[in-house]
């Protein structure tokens, strides 16, 4: 079992992210190319959402706004309860940290470092003493299946191994949102499954799960599927687990 806290304050149903006429634009040779239009989406907390969407739809753009990693042009944006469209860099970053586990397809580990060292990365920018970073990165280790495997740098590790590092990692600071983009897309059929039965049950232990996929095998395994075409949300899909 993954054991993760729910984020204090934070129950089950509650608006954990929150977009009100969301829109983001780019400038290219003096021309506006509108990539965002008019996004209204609410996700409580303990939800399983997938986003999809054909290429050039905004996925991607929309990720960059969840996550903090981007500004919108137009808008609000709260995320646990508090805008972020008025915070400096510093202060995103230090939200992004808080309150995001963010999961790459391309993983995004660090060469040099073991696996236990990369875990540590978002506790060590949090301030976490080294002895308690070290302790709940060999927890965290262990409850993805790499108790084994805990001095083993990325390149002795598997692609399935290695997104399993990346979700030990997206956990340590216990965030508000597990932020996934394509996290099965660099895997064979086997790995991607047993990623996303650790998706499943880290929903069951009652995270909240973001997952921008194109793949809709992957997105059945969501609540919700919220689809985007043409920088809008088209529909919504709700599944019956």
């Amino acid at each position: 079992m993954i054991q993760s806290q729910e984020p204090q304050g934070f129950e089950k149903d509650t608006a954990i992210l929150a977009m009100h006429g969301l829109c983001k634009s780019y400038y290219l040779g003096g021309e506006e190319l509108r990539v965002l239009r008019d996004i209204n989406l609410t996700i409580t907390s303990g939800e399983y959402v997938a986003i999809m969407g054909p290429s050039g739809s905004g996925k991607s753009t929309l990720l960059n706004l969840i996550g903090c990693l981007d500004r919108p042009t137009q808008g609000d944006y709260l995320l646990g309860g508090q805008s972020v469209l008025t915070l400096d860099d510093d202060q995103l970053s230090m939200i992004r940290g808080e309150r995001i586990g963010f999961v790459f397809q391309s993983f995004k580990l660090i060469a040099q470092l073991n696996v236990v060292e990369n875990i540590e990365i978002p506790m060590y920018y949090q301030g976490v003493s080294e002895d308690a970073s070290a302790r709940r990165a060999r927890e965290l280790a262990t409850l993805v299946g790499l108790g084994d495997r805990m001095r083993h740098r990325p390149y002795e590790l598997s692609g399935g191994q290695q997104q399993r590092v990346s979700i030990a990692r997206a956990l340590a600071n216990d965030p508000l949102i597990i932020l996934a983009d394509e996290p099965t897309g660099n895997l064979d059929s086997t790995s991607g499954a047993d990623i996303l039965a650790i998706l499943d049950r880290l929903h069951g232990e009652g995270k909240t799960l973001i997952v921008v996929t194109h793949d809709e095998q992957i997105a059945t395994n969501a609540e919700r599927i919220i689809h985007l075409f043409d920088g809008r949300i088209a529909k919504e899909e709700f599944n019956r687990k």
